[in-house]
Order: structure tokens, then C-alpha cells, then sequence
């Protein structure tokens, strides 16, 4: 019996139990800053043990620097998490436009064409941009999962092209332009499916317009710069009044900072392989179900959210 693809890469899986929530690890970046938090607590310590003495120096640090660099501190992290979330988000509509448009073409093909006409290439060749269109977000193959989607020649064609998917979409207007010709389109409703096609490659040209345009590489720098600066200066400012306390203050604060970092980091290339990036593995997967499904095909089971949530 075949068994549902699960999903490897990318997190697909329900909302665990709040107890679960504050245990799990696969995606909580904790694996990502340990190191990082490791030194900042044995750093804690040393200046637990050492009384806030640098080299037999007392460090005169209070807490009401670290008030007024934490509040710009914040305000700036919220920046950067803002930017990549707007980036992470972008990217999501993008493809929403892809499975809407999809949908809406494969509709007209195979309910307002005229006469004989086999629109089974063509919808399947609209799950195969869907396909090239990961492959080159994700650097893959060209080619990787598109086996009996195109036309030998197109699929020859694909494997050695820069720009795959906007060849696949210029085989999908030829198809198209033919049926039209062939007096099985109304040109109406050509132009119709031509402007779907059109919002295809505009969501196309905004996934490569995030890929290849990161946030300026000054505002990771800066961000990084200050985030572990002020970590490390903090145990100085907290343990003349937390004492024993502070590895534990330091460590939650650190956590903070470190982890929003890197997620603010993860996020803003939205089309990688990390953790918290997009699923787009399982968006193809939809698309092919969904439009496998119009043709009247059994389309292939759904990918499995990860049944491994709980402490993993």
C-alpha cells in the first residue's frame, strides 16, 4: 500500500498542546544559538563567582544603562523581524496566486474549450510550473519531480534552462495561442486565460525579486553587534542586585535576543530549507493534488503533518 510523502525539511504540523510548546526543540532555535547561550551563562557565572570584578577591577555597572539600551534594542529587533515577516509573508501570497490561477485555467481548459480538445497536457503543464518554479527558488534540478508533466521536447528544453518556469509558461501560452488559432478558443476567453497566465509570471517575477534582493547586509551587522554586546555586559550591571540569580536572568534575556536574531535571519529568505521557512514542498504538493483532482485523477495522498512534535 503506498503511504502519504511526509515532509523532511520544513515544518507541516499541527499546534501541539501548550505543555509540548514549552519542551519542543525543531523549530524553536535553541539547536541554532546554543553555543551562543552556553558562553553567555558560563560568562554569568564567572562574573557571579568573580563578584563583578574584571581582572580585579570592579565593572560599576547598573541596571539603568542596560533600561535604555534594551528599549532600542527592542525597537530595532521589532524592525528586523518586521522586515523578514513582511518578506516571509510577501512570498506566501505570492504562491496563493499560483495555486488560485492554477485553478482558474485548468477550470477554462477543460470546461470552455470547443470541440475535441485534450487539456490534460495542459493542465499538467501548469503543475509543472508550479514545480520548476521551486526547483529554481530552491536552487534544485531543474527538472526534479516533473516526470510525465511536460512534452519530451519542452522537458529537454527545461533541464538546460536558466529560467525555467517562465519556458514553461511560454509553452502554456503557445498552447494557448493554438487553440485559438484552431477556432477551439474564443479569443475572449484566450485573453482571458492569457491574463491568468500573466499573473502567473508576476508572481513568479516577485518570488525572484525577494530571492535576490536580501535586506541590507549593515542591518544583520548592526543588529548582531549589539545583541551580543549587550548580553555580555549584562551580567556586570545585574550582579550586585540578582546575586546568584543573574545566569538565570542573563540566560532568558539572551534567549530572547539570540532567538529572534536568528528567526529574523531564517525568515527573511523565505524559500530555503530551514525549519521555519516556507513549506513550499507541500504547497506543490496541494497544487498537484488539486489540479490532478479537475482532470478526474486520483491525485496522490496528502503530505503528513510530522507526527513527531512532542519533545523533538
Amino acid at each position: 500500500m503506498r503511504c502519504a510523502p511526509r515532509l523532511s525539511v520544513v515544518i507541516v504540523r499541527p499546534r501541539p498542546h501548550w505543555i509540548h510548546l514549552l519542551f519542543v526543540r525543531r523549530g524553536s532555535l535553541l539547536p541554532r544559538i546554543l553555543s551562543q547561550q552556553l558562553f553567555v551563562l558560563l560568562l554569568s557565572c564567572a562574573v557571579v563567582l568573580a563578584h563583578g570584578q574584571l581582572f580585579h577591577v570592579k565593572v560599576t555597572l547598573t541596571s539603568a544603562p542596560f533600561s535604555l539600551m534594551g528599549v532600542a534594542l527592542a525597537i530595532f529587533l521589532g524592525f528586523r523581524i518586521n522586515a523578514s515577516y513582511d518578506r516571509y509573508w510577501e512570498a506566501r501570497k505570492f504562491w496563493g496566486v499560483v495555486l488560485v490561477e492554477a485553478r482558474n485555467l485548468s477550470r477554462h481548459a477543460l470546461t470552455l474549450t470547443r470541440g475535441d480538445v485534450d487539456a490534460r497536457p495542459f493542465v499538467l503543464g501548469l503543475i509543472a510550473f508550479a514545480g520548476t518554479m521551486r526547483n529554481q527558488l530552491r536552487g534544485r534540478p531543474r527538472d526534479e519531480g516533473l516526470d510525465g508533466l511536460l512534452p519530451d521536447e519542452v522537458l529537454a528544453r527545461v533541464r538546460t534552462a536558466r529560467f525555467a518556469p517562465a519556458l514553461v509558461l511560454l509553452w502554456l501560452g503557445q498552447w494557448v495561442r493554438d487553440r485559438r488559432e484552431a477556432g477551439c478558443l474564443s479569443p475572449m476567453l484566450a485573453q482571458h486565460m492569457e491574463g491568468s497566465l500573466d499573473a502567473l509570471s508576476a508572481a513568479l517575477g516577485g518570488c525572484e525579486r525577494i530571492a535576490n534582493t536580501p535586506l541590507p547586509f549593515t542591518y544583520t551587522v548592526i543588529l548582531h553587534r549589539s545583541s551580543y554586546t549587550y548580553c555580555m555586559l549584562l551580567p556586570f550591571g545585574l550582579v550586585d542586585t540578582t546575586g546568584w540569580m543573574t545566569p538565570l536572568v542573563v540566560g532568558f534575556v539572551s534567549y530572547t535576543f539570540f532567538a529572534l536574531e536568528a528567526l529574523s535571519d531564517e525568515i527573511e529568505e523565505p524559500f530555503g530549507t530551514m525549519t521555519n521557512d516556507l513549506a513550499l514542498d507541500a504547497i506543490v504538493a496541494s497544487i498537484d493534488a488539486s489540479l490532478r483532482e479537475l482532470l478526474g485523477d486520483t491525485p496522490p495522498p496528502a503530505p503528513q503533518p510530522d507526527g513527531d512534535f512532542v519533545l523533538n
